[in-house]
């Protein structure tokens, strides 16, 4: 099932978000079916997605309601009968007078303009409410799907921590049957192994819960995917904080106060108009039974100081459009502290990874080696092995949290700006 007010936003949507947080498809899963990158899930919600259904709803009534306060006043037919079924010369209907008339109201101040006005800015606003929550939506599955993808680096991570403490296990079990290690070490070398199963049996249940999270967004209960495909080491290009604050002043959250204040613009106009009273006109003929004559009967009629009785109507709308400029200004104040949060902290995250790439870890990579091989020759302690290890691995989880933290604070600056970094 599809809406026209979905498909005309996809482009924009797609456009802001399908690369975001720089993740695009990895080379290194490629071989492996089913996998489900991030521009299939966006489309899929976009297609799919509950929530955005009822913006659609929203503009069919706005649309109708357009049509109602389109239309001119009605005109009314009215008839009319005097002096019949009375005592005297009025009884029966011989002295009776039958009236038939044409009534209606001739607007004044523009009120039917003024009415269709208030709707089509209503309208203008449920299109970019259905922009930004469109973003917020698809901002949740980005961030979702990057929770994932770090899942699946930290299940990687588990699963060669396995592997280094079956190989220190190992080890320890030579050094034991050569008598150079006590049987207390052999056991805690064991009880590593048994940590680091329970710690990947957790992680991959971690990882299935939220793929069952993620298939929510269009719709599904079980996920049809494998993996999710993207790297989470590809950041993008990065901006200067002022190109970005730039963008939010255009972006569908802001644009919404914008809107706001061409609704109330409007219903000030609304108000205004209702304070000139409207003409009532009527237009008939009057036949006279006792003679058989007939005339002509005409008659208009309007209100007497309307303008007064409105003014309080209008002073209420213009004071809710001027607090809709202090309302803009306020979240353009927090807005631009929760960009430069993320941007601030998405920098401090991408050079936190380089450091570790570049330096740390081949730097202990290379130390446990050698400890390693101490260790077998006799010159180490189990201990001084075990903390090598442990300094590697904690170093390599340090890498996934930081380049994680970089991915979430580019959703949350996509966001903000509705607009891609990539682009």
């Amino acid at each position: 099932m599809r809406f026209n007010t979905l498909n005309r936003c996809r482009d924009i949507c797609l456009s802001a978000i399908v690369l975001v947080a720089g993740i695009s498809a990895s080379n290194s899963y490629a071989s492996a079916a089913p996998d489900l990158t991030l521009q299939e899930a966006i489309t899929q919600t976009l297609e799919r997605n509950p929530q955005l259904y009822q913006y659609t709803f929203a503009t069919e009534i706005f649309e109708a309601q357009k049509q109602t306060h389109s239309l001119r006043p009605a005109i009314e037919l009215e008839l009319e009968v005097e002096n019949f079924a009375g005592s005297g010369n009025n009884q029966g209907v011989d002295g009776a007078e039958t009236t038939l008339l044409l009534s209606s109201v001739i607007e004044m101040g523009g009120k039917r303009k003024a009415r269709m006005s208030v709707v089509d800015a209503r309208i203008n606003r449920n299109h970019w409410e259905q922009q930004a929550a469109t973003l917020d939506v698809l901002g949740q599955l980005t961030q979702l799907f990057i929770e994932g993808l770090s899942t699946q680096e930290n299940i990687d991570l588990a699963q060669n921590s396995l592997h280094l403490s079956q190989s220190l296990f190992q080890a320890v079990q030579t050094r034991a049957k050569q008598g150079a290690t006590p049987e207390a070490e052999v056991m805690r070398a064991q009880a590593a192994v048994t940590r680091a199963e329970l710690k990947l049996a957790a992680l991959t249940s971690k990882l299935t819960r939220q793929k069952v999270l993620l298939v929510r967004f269009w719709g599904d209960r079980l996920p049809t995917f494998n993996r999710l495909n993207a790297n989470l080491f590809e950041f993008g290009k990065n901006e200067s904080f002022d190109q970005l604050y730039a963008r939010i002043k255009t972006s569908p959250s802001v644009q919404v106060f914008a809107s706001d204040a061409r609704i109330k613009d409007a219903e000030v106009t609304l108000a205004r108009a209702s304070g000139r009273s409207d003409i009532t006109w009527r237009a008939g003929v009057r036949r006279f039974e006792d003679s058989g004559d007939s005339a002509f009967t005409a008659g208009l009629s309007m209100p007497l100081f309307a303008s007064k009785r409105n003014r309080g109507e209008v002073k209420a709308a213009l004071a809710e459009r001027n607090a809709i400029e202090f309302a803009k200004q306020d979240t353009l104040l927090r807005l631009h502290a929760k960009l430069f949060e993320a941007w601030s902290l998405r920098n401090q995250n991408v050079e936190a990874v380089m450091k570790m790439e570049d330096t740390a870890i081949p730097a202990l990579e290379k130390a446990f080696q050698l400890t390693k091989k101490a260790y077998e020759n006799g010159r180490y302690r189990y201990q001084d092995l075990v903390a090598a290890q442990e300094e590697l691995l904690a170093t390599k989880q340090a890498l996934i949290d930081a380049a994680t933290n970089v991915q979430a604070s580019h959703v949350l600056i996509e966001q903000l700006t509705g607009a891609s970094l990539s682009q």
